[in-house]
């Protein structure tokens, strides 16, 4: 047998009872100038029949029962019927229906009789365009390297043909072919590493208790960070229906860039500003924000080389950080300032202490948001965090696929009991793509978070007097 780790077990016993635990990516492409009438029904049956070798990582799936003693274990299938895993759908008409569909689709979780992943060749966009939604569960792959694998298969190269689908396998025997960590992981991968390094748990318990008082020192001195509970409950942190909500849209990096060089910040520190404007003027609006200011748990990578995707292993490579996001403040350019002073000082502190200290450090608030919710006559005054906003970089040329040009990339995160909202940027060629992802009881105008991150990015402009 080939069991699943403890974590990835516990992911797959918890989505019993909870919220489908998978990640998505959303292509937008446009057709070649060289494309005929039937062009989306060829691309279609093209996908179905190119008789490519499949990924490892997609022709597996969790099991349990009887016959495995009730552990989680891996099933390799020697066949994959691709009718089961690659559908056609026409998005119906109408403003704001295409994302309406992605909701839809985004709620449907993996069979998991069978591989679990699935992709969907979505034509009726406006001007002949037409899309590609890919969902992955999280045991099977991270977001990382989700990315990581449909960025393999596009190219620079608009005259490109005959290429493969994204799920053809492309090892080059440096990929492993074991099945890689969860997004989920992200928050919970270093604990991975942990078991492997019982011979250093003295040092790591030091780390551990060092990072607490530092932590503790932080929020009290230098307004950097914030401890366990320390985040306002606010109706992201409740228990989530079964209905998904998604909204997307992109802006020039050269607008970002700008307000960047303006502030002396990174591009990150900006597009994390912009999701807590957007929130911020979202909870004003219900009269719902919080006197105290909203908490992010924000990834931080300790890779060398963070774009080194292809020769490291997923565990033991994200520390996290729990970021003020500063809607407190009524100046963008003071909240802008408080998000890059944290962010700066959780990559120094994650830095010296490596991704399972920090990981450790943050269980108890990630314990606080994601469990307290499934508990009755639970006091709704503290969470952990209140929102995960994640940064992925995406390829830096424009892109086509067998010559149609990927025009958009927008990343799909999971949400679950307690973290009701979740927002993940990419960056692609000359623009950054915002993901943002919500229980649709719990964000039910998530389209509106669009407008207002470009008011907020507006916002930044004026007050840093950029042009």
């Amino acid at each position: 047998m080939n069991p699943l780790d403890p974590l990835d077990a516990a992911m797959m016993t918890a989505e019993l009872v909870s919220s489908p635990m998978h990640v998505g990516a959303v292509l937008v492409l446009s057709p070649p100038a060289d494309a005929g009438p039937n062009y989306v029904d060829e691309l279609y049956s093209w996908t179905l029949d190119a008789g490519d070798s499949i990924d490892p990582r997609l022709r597996r799936y969790p099991h349990h029962g009887v016959d495995t003693g009730g552990l989680w274990v891996w099933r390799d299938v020697d066949s994959v019927d691709l009718s089961q895993h690659c559908q056609r759908v026409r998005a119906p008409a109408g403003d704001g229906a295409f994302w309406r569909l992605i909701g839809e689709l985004d709620a449907i979780r993996l069979d998991r009789s069978r591989p679990m992943w699935m992709s969907y060749l979505i034509d009726g966009l406006d001007e002949g365009r037409f899309a590609f939604y890919i969902k992955v569960h999280h045991t099977v792959i991270d977001g990382v390297a989700g990315f990581r694998m449909i960025a393999d298969g596009l190219s620079a190269d608009p005259g490109q043909r005959s290429m493969a689908p994204f799920y053809a396998d492309r090892r080059d025997g440096s990929t492993p072919s074991t099945p890689s960590s969860g997004l989920l992981t992200r928050l919970t991968a270093p604990l991975r590493s942990v078991v492997g390094k019982a011979a250093t748990s003295v040092r790591l318990i030091e780390r551990v208790i060092t990072g607490e008082l530092t932590t503790v020192i932080d929020s009290l001195v230098g307004h950097t960070t914030v401890l366990p509970l320390g985040a306002p409950h606010t109706r992201f942190n409740r228990r989530l229906g079964l209905e998904r909500a998604v909204s997307a849209g992109s802006w020039p990096k050269s607008r970002i860039q700008a307000v960047q060089r303006a502030a002396g910040v990174t591009a990150n520190d900006v597009t994390t500003a912009l999701v807590a404007g957007a929130v911020r003027q979202w909870l004003r609006g219900r009269r719902e924000l919080p006197d105290q200011s909203l908490v992010a748990i924000c990834p931080i990578t300790v890779r060398g080389r963070a774009g080194d995707l292809s020769r490291e292993q997923h565990g033991n490579m994200f520390g996290l950080w729990l970021c003020p996001l500063g809607t407190d403040l009524d100046d963008p350019a003071a909240r802008l300032d408080l998000i890059h002073r944290s962010m700066s000082e959780g990559k120094r502190w994650v830095g010296r202490r490596g991704s399972a200290p920090s990981l450790l450090t943050a269980a108890g608030s990630i314990a606080a948001t994601v469990i307290f919710p499934t508990l009755p006559f639970t006091p709704k005054i503290r969470t952990g965090y209140n929102v995960p906003i994640s940064h992925v970089p995406g390829p830096a040329d424009e892109m086509y696929w067998n010559g149609a040009h990927v025009e958009e990339i927008y990343p799909v995160s999971t949400v679950y009991d307690g973290q009701g909202l979740n927002v993940t940027t990419c960056s692609y060629a000359d623009r950054v793509g915002f993901g943002y992802v919500a229980g649709a009881e719990v964000v039910p105008d998530i389209e509106s978070l669009i407008p207002l991150t470009e008011a907020c990015l507006a916002e930044l402009e004026t007050a840093l007097e950029v042009s």
